[in-house]
């Protein structure tokens, strides 16, 4: 069996020999003629699959290591007879992490807490349902927003997308989707943008298309966003530097890039392969991840004095330090015109290892020395403020365990 795939998925040929013969190619520049002798294509979201790539090969069988399928034409596909698998969940956690850190960000840089403030949650499938809960857990006020989810279960809690506007934060977290009731291109647009109240912070993290550059950098230059958070960008790798200026984070389209993600969507497809061509999986995720770079965070009873929300912040901080991608990112302005559509996929390709937060422990200070001590002692308000850092902590995704 022969099997192409795109050379930035981690582990492919490791993985895929036990299969057959794997060959990889940069997946932006994926070619007719490299995939037309072989048996199984696997691609990420820079590759387009459809007619014109596939026509008279022998590929039997399509898998994607991506959340999204847009890129892929699974209708045609399966007029062919040509499996296909997804990797629906396996990088969510990875972007809910990415935007935890990117509004805690936000709150050091502009000296707000997170908690009593409102977001609104565009899309609540398996990203957007995850935002909600640790944004929760950050004592957040989330509002959710998903028609195809509210029209499946009637639930009250999926809100009309007005009711969103008059959010602290609005975070979009939707398919691209181009046509029919749900179309999602250009979601945020002039007036989405017009119907929002005055110094909203608003992140993208789902597809670039999903909202219209010009409508964004309007909302920006007139002052109606107070900030604003990107990962994705219309025409990648060919993104608007004028934007990028504007945006205060800033990065190449990585938030679902962490390692235990990518490994997840790499053992997702390696088992859809399996199951198609009735093979037993020889591989397990235990046989790629590595020990954790951060097994354990310490704290002690004296950081307790500080306020929860820069500990939380410190915290991830320690597993993620968001703003190092944002700087490299915006390295690409020091880049000569032609070269930039390269370095933005390099960022992407040679993006450094980012364990999730479920890797490390943070440790926290019992304070109280009996269960005697006065709730009204310095003790007891450090204790109580011990308890909500590890809520919060956990809530978010770490493991937690108390210490005397």
């Amino acid at each position: 069996m022969k099997i192409v795939a795109d050379q930035n998925i981690p582990f492919v040929e490791a993985c895929f020999s036990s299969l057959g013969q794997v060959e990889v190619y940069p997946g932006r520049a994926l070619t007719a003629s490299q995939v037309a002798d072989a048996d199984v294509l696997l691609v990420r979201s820079v590759t387009k699959v459809d007619r014109s790539l596939l026509a008279g090969s022998r590929v039997k069988f399509v898998a994607t290591a991506t959340i999204g399928v847009e890129h892929v034409d699974t209708d045609w596909l399966a007029s062919e007879g040509i499996g296909f698998a997804s990797a629906p969940g396996s990088n969510a956690n990875s972007v809910a992490e990415y935007v935890v850190a990117a509004l805690l960000a936000l709150g050091k840089k502009n000296k707000f807490n997170l908690a009593g403030k409102s977001i609104g949650v565009v899309g609540v499938g398996n990203v957007g349902s995850r935002v909600a809960r640790k944004c929760a857990a950050l004592g957040m006020m989330v509002k959710l927003n998903d028609p195809p989810l509210a029209r499946q279960t009637g639930d009250p809690k999926y809100r009309p997308l007005d009711e969103l506007f008059d959010c602290d934060f609005v975070t979009l977290h939707t398919p691209l989707t181009k046509e029919g009731q749900d179309k999602t291109f250009h979601l945020a647009d002039a007036s989405f943008f017009a119907a929002l109240k005055r110094g909203v912070f608003f992140l993208n993290t789902s597809r670039g298309s999903v909202h219209d550059t010009a409508a964004l950098k309007a909302a920006l230059g007139g002052g109606k966003l107070s900030g604003v958070v990107l990962d994705v960008w219309e025409n990648e790798p060919h993104i608007d530097l004028e934007l990028l200026r504007k945006a205060d984070i800033t990065t190449p389209h990585i938030a679902g890039y962490s390692f235990d993600g990518k490994v997840a969507g790499l053992l997702m497809i390696y088992r859809a392969a399996c199951e198609y061509f009735g093979l037993t999986p020889a591989y397990t995720e235990a046989d790629f991840l590595p020990p954790p770079d951060v097994p354990e965070i310490v704290l002690t009873p004296d950081q307790l004095d500080e306020p929860i929300e820069r500990l939380v912040h410190d915290t991830v901080q320690q597993v993620y330090a968001i703003n190092r991608d944002d700087f490299n990112m915006r390295e690409i302005l020091l880049v000569p015109p032609d070269q930039r559509g390269a370095f933005f996929d390099r960022l992407r390709k040679e993006y450094p290892r980012r364990r999730e937060f479920q890797n490390t422990t943070v440790a926290v200070p019992n304070v109280l020395q009996s269960e005697a001590a006065s709730i009204e002692s310095s003790e007891g308000r450090l204790e109580d403020s011990a308890r909500r850092l590890a809520e919060i902590l956990s809530g978010i995704g770490f493991q937690v365990r108390r210490f005397q």
